[in-house]
């Protein structure tokens, strides 16, 4: 098969399992993050197999359809958010691995805690405005100040169960499905 047309084949494939995901959450209601999660995976997929590029554009395409398929485009936001995480925590992990190719003076430790920092400045920079602004929306009420602190910390645990789920899931399931999905 021709390259770009493995590219748009593999590409169609995913974008269709991720509008399904978002779908799937819409009538799943109690596994709603895990299939808002699970879509989101498949940009990661996208970049790590095709490039930054080719990962925004599907990014955006996932996006435009699910706002077009997806009844409640609450999940579509969640799925954006999600999205843009992953986006810019690749970009920022090949920026990093640049750096390391480069024989930088920085240690891999260092570019790990740096890689985490920034990961949650990333991740902080969308969730802290969403729950205090958006709190009547995303909770159908106003929260008190425990609540809200209590959301803020939920957030940060949340994330971080997220991004290690987002690694297994990426770097070791997706690479066993890749070698026979490519062979």
């Amino acid at each position: 098969m021709h390259v770009k047309a493995k590219k748009i084949a593999i590409g169609g494939l995913m974008l269709a399992f991720s509008i399904v995901s978002m779908l799937l959450g819409n009538i799943l209601e109690l596994n709603t993050v895990f299939f808002l999660a699970l879509a989101s995976f498949f940009v990661g997929i996208i970049i790590r197999e095709f490039g930054m590029k080719t990962g925004c554009a599907f990014y955006l395409a996932g996006v435009l359809l699910g706002v077009i398929v997806v009844p409640n485009k609450l999940y579509v936001v969640t799925y954006a958010a999600m999205g843009i995480y992953i986006l810019l925590s690749e970009s920022v992990w090949r920026q990093i691995r640049k750096m390391l190719g480069n024989n930088t003076m920085f240690s891999i430790e260092q570019c790990k805690v740096a890689l985490w920092v920034i990961k949650y400045a990333i991740f902080n920079l969308m969730y802290i405005p969403a729950v205090l602004g958006c709190s009547k929306l995303l909770f159908g009420k106003q929260l008190s100040l425990g609540m809200t602190i209590g959301a803020l910390i939920a957030g940060q645990i949340g994330l971080f169960i997220y991004d290690k789920a987002y690694d297994y899931a990426v770097g070791i399931i997706w690479n066993k499905i890749r070698g026979k999905l490519f062979n």
